[in-house]
């Protein structure tokens, strides 16, 4: 699709949800596209194998990164994108989400006076106790082209004074990535047999998030209600490596026993398991997203959401503790008559095009500069 000069467009990520979301884009890109790997997760099993996984070319990778401090990473980052930017022939730059590569990306391409194209842009939690709101908010007054996923992001927008002119609407690239990487059905199904599920038999959770992993008393919360949860009904919970040395430091370990712990699980395997699973416990960003295209119930382990299109039909709200069993157990209840009635809902997050607009948008931003930028001595 692309008529680009070759690696002209610099896609930087550093995590595993950027690389899921970001996949069709860079494909649709072709030879223009230079991806940047920031390191930000390091860990093989949560970034190396996505990569062979869905065919993404071997990226420039930095170093210095995983595993630092907040602060660090984007420092760490920050003067060797600089590099990879002066070295040309970057004409345009692509960041995702509100990750702390996506932060260091639009720092140092707005540092270059490259055009800055933010992907899932104007997303907002309202709330000040999330690096995460913080990176995002920052990105969006970066940005050149803001490319919100609903209305409702642009509103965000709009309502922090964003020009309309600077603003497209072009839907979540995580619905062509649910459509394209989502197994056949006999796939999946050989797949719960493997793992001894029967569809709509089974609770599928993960839990990752710093407000959850890091507070003891948070994580025990969580745990213990899946502990309780896994005498009614399997749960299977893929284990963040953080999550779990959080909880062998915690001395949580007996909470887990219940629990089918796998290792972190690639995203056709993922997918293939929350097709099936009778309800979905997270505090995955990424997850109250894809529940909306697969139709499945899903119960939000969070103080605040910066997807609220996802509540309501799709998605309940909680904080941890009782009332995570009570959430889950009421949704469960519902039966196969709502996910029935899930499965013929439209996602709010769109119609599976938004790569495409968004590789259209950077073609005519790419277009209008006729050379790479070359920043004085």
């Amino acid at each position: 699709m692309s008529a680009l000069p070759p690696r002209s467009v610099a896609v930087v990520l550093g995590t595993r949800p950027e690389l899921v979301k970001l996949t069709e884009l860079i494909r649709l890109l072709g030879p223009a596209a230079h991806v940047v790997h920031t390191g930000q997760h390091y860990d093989e099993e949560l970034s190396g194998r996505f990569l062979a996984e869905f065919g993404i070319p071997e990226p420039t990778r930095l170093t210095g990164v995983g595993g630092q401090p907040r602060a660090v990473q984007i420092s760490a980052a920050l003067g060797q994108l600089d590099a990879v930017f002066r070295a040309g022939p970057t004409r345009a730059v692509v960041v995702q989400g509100d990750t702390n590569a996506a932060l260091a990306g639009a720092l140092a391409a707005n540092a270059r006076a490259l055009p800055l194209v933010h992907v899932e842009a104007g997303l907002r939690s309202h709330d000040r106790n999330m690096p995460e709101e913080h990176n995002r908010v920052l990105i969006d007054r970066l940005a050149d082209v803001l490319c919100a996923a609903t209305p409702q992001n642009r509103d965000n927008l709009r309502a922090e004074g964003v020009p309309a002119d600077r603003i497209a609407v072009t839907g979540n690239t995580v619905v062509e990535a649910v459509h394209r990487q989502l197994p056949s059905a006999s796939a999946r199904l050989a797949q719960l047999a493997r793992r001894g599920l029967t569809a709509d038999g089974f609770v599928l959770a993960t839990v990752h998030r710093p407000e959850n992993t890091d507070d003891p008393a948070a994580l025990r919360a969580v745990l213990g209600e899946l502990a309780a949860l896994a005498a009614e009904t399997p749960v299977v919970l893929p284990l963040h490596p953080r999550t779990r040395a959080r909880a062998e430091a915690a001395g949580l370990t007996d909470l887990l026993a219940p629990l089918r712990v796998t290792r972190p699980l690639g995203y056709r395997d993922f997918l293939a398991l929350a097709r099936h699973a009778a309800l979905l416990v997270s505090d995955s960003g990424g997850v109250q997203e894809e529940v909306t295209v697969l139709g499945r119930p899903l119960v939000v382990v969070r103080n605040s959401t910066e997807r609220p299109e996802a509540l309501g039909d799709f998605a309940t709200l909680v904080a941890p503790g009782p009332a995570l069993g009570r959430a889950a157990r009421e949704r469960l209840a519902r039966g196969a008559a709502d996910r029935a009635r899930l499965a013929a809902l439209p996602s709010p997050f769109g119609d599976g095009r938004a790569s495409h607009r968004i590789a259209g948008l950077l073609t005519g931003l790419v277009a209008e500069r006729t050379a790479p930028y070359a920043a004085a001595a």
